[in-house]
């Protein structure tokens, strides 16, 4: 209660607090007295593991990823509306920022089909594969480059790597790591038009490893819209959040932040699991 809080902290007398309040001192003193209700055990229950939550992951959650592990750390069902409210008497919000939109079109060498075709769900692991590279900054000006390979079926993140530049090796190294993954299995691998992925050198290894390449159509960035999804989520989850002065703290912030999406980030779509969690469960 207010008047409480305002007595203890700040040394404000309960006879003028309660005339403030229009109240009279007898039913202050009955309410401090009052033996809590279970209900408002839990919320301070609730409301306590919030906070230590939301300082943990630096403010990114908002209520719907809030309810998903409170009730996992808890072991209970709360409702999602009920989480919201507390979360604003606690004075908790998400600090994330909307992604900006970007489209960098390219010359295409070797064009393949669309054969993804917006069919972004999959029925097992290693189905659908979708790729892109991203653009990220450090010490305000140095630019790196995030190149990354994710699963459609739990939208796990099979491979990536951050380089300094944009170029073939970066996204050759990327498909390198997520072939060495494969047993048996053949995924589609889906792509923008860029030139590395035009390239003849990524050509060839998606033939030996005997899978099927697809490619967005010109201008149309929602053929990959997972990927593109994805870059938003890391960007306003991670990236935005802190400053790098150095290409060793992005990476290794790069490193933190997928093994948390991978292992840690519970999601609706997938039943309240994690990706890895999901995939588990498939295998």
């Amino acid at each position: 209660m207010a008047i409480q809080e305002m007595h203890q902290k700040d040394g404000f007398s309960i006879t003028m607090l309660c005339s403030i309040a229009g109240i009279v001192r007898s039913a202050y003193y009955k309410w401090l007295k009052r033996t809590p209700s279970l209900r408002e055990r839990q919320n301070e229950e609730i409301m306590k593991e919030m906070i230590i939550l939301h300082e943990k992951v630096n403010g990114i959650f908002g209520y719907r990823r809030m309810t998903l592990t409170i009730n996992r750390k808890l072991e209970n069902d709360y409702n999602h509306k009920r989480i919201y409210r507390l979360m604003k008497i606690a004075g908790i919000e998400s600090v994330i920022r909307k992604k900006k939109n970007r489209y960098k079109q390219s010359t295409p060498h070797h064009i393949a089909e669309n054969i993804l075709n917006r069919e972004f769900k999959a029925a097992k692991p290693n189905e659908k594969w979708v790729t892109d590279v991203t653009e990220l900054k450090y010490c305000g000006f140095k630019k790196a480059y995030l190149s990354a390979i994710r699963d459609l079926y739990d939208g796990s993140i099979v491979s990536y790597v951050l380089g300094h530049s944009n170029n073939n090796e970066l996204v050759f190294k990327t498909m390198d790591l997520a072939i060495s993954f494969l047993d048996t299995d053949r995924p589609i691998i889906h792509s923008d038009r860029g030139f590395q992925y035009t390239h003849r050198g990524f050509k060839r290894r998606i033939e030996k490893a005997k899978m099927t390449q697809s490619m967005s159509r010109v201008g149309r960035c929602i053929d990959n819209g997972p990927m593109e999804s994805f870059w938003g989520t890391l960007k306003s989850e991670k990236y935005y959040l802190e400053k790098y002065k150095t290409y060793e703290e992005l990476s290794n912030a790069i490193d933190e932040y997928i093994r948390f999406y991978n292992y840690d980030r519970y999601q609706e779509r997938l039943n309240g699991f994690s990706p890895m969690e999901y995939r588990a469960k498939a295998a």
